[in-house]
């Protein structure tokens, strides 16, 4: 007689094997901390450390930010020629730096430059960090490995914004310059994580027998002797597949835009509500998907990445859907609507975004891998840099406008994706 064994207790959690790969765990949480100290607070710090005004500074970061959005496309081939880990390391010092910058900032010009540096920075980061994860993990765990890369971007998040939120609570300048200086503090760590650490080769997932379903469009492998200055951009830019995944995947970004940019302005100037209501959205939202996030991405390993992702499409439809209604609905059910739509929303979130980072790489010639990402990354500093006019000139339209743009943008998403699995 036999007895079923259970699966180990970390594959029964949806998460990877984490063995040598600890100082990239930890490059990934001390970074998201970083983030979460300084996320909210940097026309604060401008605005409480220099003379200048809310509108000059305002205009300064947005400069900045402009300027940065090429980064992406240079950044793609010192990933291919460098590596992921080498240009990551090198992008959070730069962040290290720049940070520091802000002790010395007083005059717009200056603004600009360390704002520039830090954006830079950033995306150098966010463009090699999917390369990470293919250093880091065998081929059958790159979406466990996605997801808990999420989880510890919401716990380092949260835990910065805590911190920070901590640190600004009086009127001076104290407080604030000490969040710099931790900020700055952070990404050089980081920097030096992901400097020290020696990712081995990859070692194959265990044989198991999988569903045809479950499997990933997938890139022509390339000959033993692709090379991966051959083609560059070109290649790239004629590749139909990958660039209507970009375009599809824009629909993501306007919608995770809706936590900084949206929520906060549309429960208060749309719904007439106390702003401590949009704080415990966000709360919602961290604890939810730090709490979920691994084990949602386990329990859909056996479906194909682009059914997951319309799903995650599907889901955010949902909760846009929700938002909108709440503009007219008796007041008495707003707050609890609030909450419901919020939870759609943080379930879109866990089901898709580990599934569209795992497209974003099986999709991709690996001998270019870096520009790939590097026009996938495009993506999202597109929709950052236009999203919070857009979505701030429909709500200036009425409540619900921005609500009903999202709700379209991600129904259109979906035949999208599922043509993803048509195109070759």
């Amino acid at each position: 007689m036999t007895t079923a064994t259970l699966p180990p207790l970390r594959d029964r959690l949806g998460l990877p094997e984490t063995a040598g790969r600890h100082r990239l765990i930890g490059a990934h949480l001390v970074d998201s901390l970083g983030t979460g100290l300084i996320l909210a607070f940097t026309l604060v710090y401008f605005a409480r450390t220099t003379t200048l005004t809310l509108a000059a500074i305002g205009a300064a970061v947005t400069t900045a930010r402009l300027l940065a959005l090429p980064t992406a496309i240079a950044v793609g081939p010192l990933i291919d020629r460098y590596g992921a880990r080498a240009v990551a390391a090198c992008g959070n010092a730069l962040s290290a730096l720049a940070y520091g910058g802000f002790l010395l900032a007083g005059q717009a010009w200056q603004i600009v430059l360390v704002c520039l540096l830090t954006q830079i920075g950033h995306v150098a980061y966010w463009t090699s960090s999917t390369g990470l994860v293919v250093l880091a993990s065998a081929e059958g765990e790159r979406t466990r490995w996605f997801a808990l890369v999420q989880t510890l971007r919401n716990t380092g998040m949260g835990l910065g914004g805590a911190l920070g939120a901590v640190l600004v609570a009086d009127d001076g300048t104290g407080g604030l310059r000490a969040l710099v200086v931790l900020n700055a503090a952070s990404y050089a760590v980081a920097a030096g994580l992901l400097g020290s650490w020696r990712p081995a080769a990859a070692t194959p997932a265990p044989a198991e027998p999988a569903a045809p379903s479950a499997k990933a469009p997938s890139a022509k492998a390339p000959s033993a002797k692709a090379e991966p200055e051959r083609g560059g951009y070109r290649a790239v830019l004629r590749d139909r597949r990958y660039l209507l995944l970009v375009v599809v995947h824009l629909a993501f970004v306007f919608g995770s835009m809706i936590i900084s940019m949206l929520l906060a302005v549309y429960l208060t100037e749309g719904l007439h509500r106390d702003a401590w209501l949009a704080g415990s959205l966000l709360v919602l939202n961290g604890v939810q998907v730090v709490l979920t996030q691994n084990a949602v991405a386990r329990r859909l390993e056996r479906f194909r990445p682009t059914r997951v992702v319309a799903a995650g499409a599907l889901l955010n439809a949902l909760s846009f859907g929700l938002f909108a209604l709440l503009a007219a609905a008796p007041g008495w059910i707003v707050t609890a609507g609030l909450f419901a739509a919020m939870a759609v929303f943080n379930l879109a979130e866990t089901v898709a975004t580990p599934y569209a980072e795992e497209l974003s790489v099986s999709l991709a010639d690996p001998a270019r891998r870096g520009r790939y990402l590097a026009v996938y990354q495009l993506s999202w500093n597109l929709g950052q840099a236009v999203a919070p006019a857009l979505l701030t000139l429909l709500l200036g339209r009425g409540a619900a406008w921005p609500w009903l743009f999202l709700l379209v943008l991600s129904l259109a998403a979906v035949p999208g994706l599922l043509r993803l699995e048509r195109l070759r």
